[in-house]
């Protein structure tokens, strides 16, 4: 199973991200279904270690917490954009669950998480956008802002890669108190 821990938005959150899936040549935009915030990928494992992971993340305890998006950026590598996205104001409640998260998966076995966590939300994978309607984009939108609207779960889920799209499946949501 190819598996990650994930806030899976409310509608609150998804709707106004959905109006934003426009206008930018070259976007291959997240299906509203796939919107989510991710917040540990765990990849691919045996069903053994899948087991693992899930009573690891159900011994977890912490709070609800209010979550607000803010602004648009794009991912580059190797001297090429290649993603769009949608930030998170900072948040030290949602912070601290992705610490607690890590830990757990850690303490399960997991190797330890390299990249720092950044919080986002994929809006898109570019393919040879142009850099001027790309720049455009973002700065017409970013000043975007959505929520505060209450986190009470995280989710972990498994995905299926596709030729169009994966497919993300919630296999177990984990309330927060």
């Amino acid at each position: 199973m190819r598996l990650f821990v994930a806030i899976d938005l409310p509608w609150d959150l998804r709707e106004p991200l959905t109006r934003l899936a426009r206008g930018l040549p070259g976007g291959r935009w997240v299906s509203e279904a796939n919107l989510h915030l991710t917040l540990r990928f765990v990849g691919e494992v045996p069903p053994h270690r899948a087991e693992e992971v899930d009573l690891a993340l159900a011994t977890l305890r912490s709070k609800r917490f209010a979550l607000s998006l803010a602004g648009v950026g794009t991912q580059n590598r190797a001297g090429r954009e290649v993603a769009l996205w949608v930030g998170v104001e900072r948040n030290a409640q949602l912070e601290h669950l992705q610490a607690k998260i890590e830990t757990a998966l850690h303490r399960a076995g997991l190797p330890a998480e390299k990249r720092r966590f950044l919080p986002h939300v994929m809006l898109a994978r570019l393919d040879n956008t142009v850099e001027e309607k790309l720049a455009a984009y973002v700065q017409s939108n970013n000043l975007f802002r959505a929520g505060p609207v209450v986190i009470d779960a995280f989710t972990l889920f498994s995905s299926q890669l596709g030729k169009e799209a994966s497919v993300y499946t919630a296999e177990v949501a984990y309330p927060l108190a």
